[in-house]
């Protein structure tokens, strides 16, 4: 679905992404992990369109969409989630979610004036989906607490569920579970893998839990300096030599922290 050719992002002198390229298959669920300073949020953002990129190009279903700004990448169905979730924290969980899909009728003064009915309609539609999402993440408990009182695990759910109020088909997670509790993190990876197979999603996540991404993921990418450094399942990650020194800087394989 992703195709990214020898992409560069550079900040002055310095590069955060130096010639990567890597695939990210259809129907995958792919982890991409490395040390800190890696690159890898930066690749996210310029693959989202957060950032252009100094040169290189990246493909969606073999469209050039390189250097498209973030809303028209919503409309193509790529979205990405962030580090630290982006709620509109007055709002309940419920308005959260039914304010993500676009174009809606009451966004138009006309509308608002003369087409009510539609309106209505259409509220009453989102609504409906927005109680549905809740439910799949089984937060439905939650509909009508405002989003600034969730915990973080709560919140990477929300903004998980914000994804599935539009056609989303890959979504790019940025560390969702930086600061999870284990019970919740579980519950988040239950709805990852359920929206992959049930609903066809396409997933690309940074972590650095490699219990969770051994979990979750298959291939997973490794970077470091910029570039990507090796590709496999898990298991070839963890034992890839190459993979450890980037990490730790020694030659040690039984280091369970390695991500």
């Amino acid at each position: 679905m992703i195709r990214v050719e020898t992409l560069h992002r550079h900040f002055g002198g310095f590069r955060a992404v130096d010639g990567a390229s890597l695939e990210i298959a259809t129907g995958s669920i792919t982890g991409l992990v490395g040390p800190n300073g890696a690159g890898k949020t930066t690749l996210f953002n310029v693959i989202a369109g957060v950032l252009e990129p100094t040169s290189g190009k990246v493909f969606m279903d073999g469209e050039d969409i390189t250097g498209m700004p973030p809303h028209a990448l919503f409309h193509k169905g790529l979205l990405r989630t962030f580090q630290i979730a982006h709620e509109f924290s007055s709002m309940t969980c419920r308005e959260n979610l039914m304010m993500v899909p676009g174009a809606q009728s009451g966004e138009t003064l006309w509308n608002a004036w003369f087409g009510r009915g539609r309106i209505a309609q259409e509220e009453a539609g989102l609504l409906k989906k927005a109680d549905e999402v809740l439910d799949f993440l089984t937060i439905s408990h939650l509909k009508d607490e405002k989003a600034g009182n969730l915990s973080g695990g709560q919140k990477k759910l929300l903004e998980l569920g914000r994804t599935m109020m539009v056609d989303a088909k890959i979504v790019f997670l940025d560390e969702v579970g930086a600061g999870v509790n284990r019970t919740l993190l579980n519950t988040i990876g239950d709805a990852i893998l359920r929206l992959n197979q049930e609903r066809g999603y396409t997933f690309c996540m940074i972590e650095h839990d490699m219990e969770f991404i051994g979990r979750l993921c298959d291939p997973v990418i490794v970077m470091a300096e910029g570039k990507v450094l090796a590709e496999g399942s898990i298991a070839q990650i963890k034992a890839n030599d190459a993979v450890i020194e980037a990490y730790l800087g020694t030659g040690l394989k039984n280091k369970e922290t390695v991500g």
